[in-house]
């Protein structure tokens, strides 16, 4: 990264690995280590951007209450991030409450197909779980957890560290498959779904008016008290953006209330092609394609819908397909990425000049990696590693194409 010139590096801290209970004593060794990374990312001026919660929960909690779907989890979040800004505050100046908590909540607590693994029949065949209903308590206790770590943060904290703090949502962007009104309806309902889900009730105060109407008593409600604590509880949004979709509208058929979903409240299909026609340069990993004009009109529509508020681009980034018999060289030569970044940031150029608070850019990923869904199929990596030989790594084509493009020009901040 010191090589590379890069000014920020965003990582994680590990609950379990810095409390391995969830709540009580404190593992030394895990405080040691991340003291040691951000001392080594400071000596070599590289600030840290630190998020709390990327989808690791300690099982404890899970297994002694059911985590994020019990309103216990709110106080035990408070006293870890208590512990994280009382131990590396001092230090760290940005911080992150939870990496998409639209998509734990949705893929964890619906189809259960990630951590917590947590659905029931008919959506799938879990050892526990509710998806009627678990979905959106996971999302309303982790907006709770949000507005009570930036409320401890700004209590206790903030005036001395003068950090700031925020929250990153996973934000596609949409665009209706057809001119119909059913399907103009159904971009902005998946609209509202993923992003109004949490951006809503920060900056307005409650869940959008959609949600409230096809979910009914199965969203929580939010007093008015936690309304007030939820609203403008932030300094800054994360917005983690890949690639935009069409949208067509697809009413699910109920036998009853216990059979509907978020997805099925949803009623969407989702797609990558007009007439056979592809929405932008597709890569070979299904969904993930350049269509930079959609990045655009993303930040246009947080800037026109939610009154401008800062915004870091957390995680932008283009997928290779990882296989065996792609020679290393070739997949070195990623010319894709190279072109997805330049036009990616240009358009991004495009809305800070219409007048978009956008302040910052991550690139997705340093190194390739496992991700959480697709493993090892997918490589986003700025280097390429080489996960048959001892994870040796090569810099990409785009390591010298991005640092040509983007550095000497902006103080945008990448990983």
């Amino acid at each position: 990264m010191y090589e590379m010139g890069l000014d920020a590096y965003r990582f994680s801290i590990s609950w379990p690995r810095l409390i391995p209970e969830g709540r009580g004593a404190i593992n030394p060794k895990g405080v040691e280590y991340y003291n040691s990374l951000i001392n080594e990312l400071l000596d070599h001026g590289i600030r840290p951007y630190i998020t709390l919660h990327h989808f690791d929960l300690p099982k404890s909690l899970e297994d002694s209450y059911g985590g994020w779907v019990n309103p216990q989890i709110v106080e035990d979040y408070l006293a870890f991030a208590d512990i994280c800004f009382r131990e590396f505050g001092d230090r760290v100046k940005n911080w992150i409450t939870f990496n998409e908590p639209n998509i734990f909540a949705s893929l964890g607590y619906d189809r259960g197909i990630i951590a917590s693994k947590r659905c029931s029949i008919p959506v799938g065949r879990c050892k526990t779980g509710n998806s009627t209903i678990e979905p959106y308590l996971a999302g309303h206790y982790m907006l709770l957890s949000h507005a009570a770590a930036v409320k401890l943060y700004r209590d206790k904290y903030q005036a001395k560290q003068k950090g700031s703090i925020g929250l990153i949502i996973l934000s596609q962007w949409y665009r209706s498959l057809t001119n119909t009104i059913q399907d103009i309806t159904a971009t902005q309902r998946m609209t509202d779904f993923e992003i109004g889900w949490f951006l809503d009730p920060l900056i307005y105060g409650d869940y959008p008016k959609v949600m409230r109407q096809i979910v009914g008593s199965r969203l929580p409600l939010l007093t008015e008290k936690q309304s007030r604590e939820i609203r403008q509880s932030f300094d800054f949004i994360g917005l983690n953006h890949y690639s935009t979709n069409y949208v067509e509208d697809a009413p699910a058929a109920h036998a009853n209330n216990y059979e509907r979903d978020y997805f099925t409240d949803l009623s969407v299909r989702v797609t990558v092609e007009r007439d056979g026609i592809p929405i932008g340069q597709m890569s070979k990993i299904k969904g993930f394609g350049s269509v930079p004009w959609g990045f655009q009109e993303l930040l246009e529509y947080i800037r026109q819908h939610y009154g401008n508020p800062p915004v870091v681009v957390t995680e932008c980034g283009y997928p290779d397909l990882s296989n065996d018999s792609i020679p290393v060289a070739e997949a070195l030569n990623d010319t894709n990425r190279i072109n997805y970044y330049h036009d990616y940031l240009q358009y991004m150029l495009a809305a800070i000049r219409n007048g978009s608070n956008t302040r910052g850019f991550f690139v997705w990923t340093l190194l390739d990696d496992f991700e959480y869904v697709m493993g090892y199929t997918a490589r986003f990596g700025l280097h390429y590693v080489d996960f048959s030989d001892n994870l040796k790594r090569y810099p990409k084509l785009s390591v010298r194409g991005f640092k040509r493009m983007l550095l000497p020009k902006t103080n945008l901040l990448v990983l």
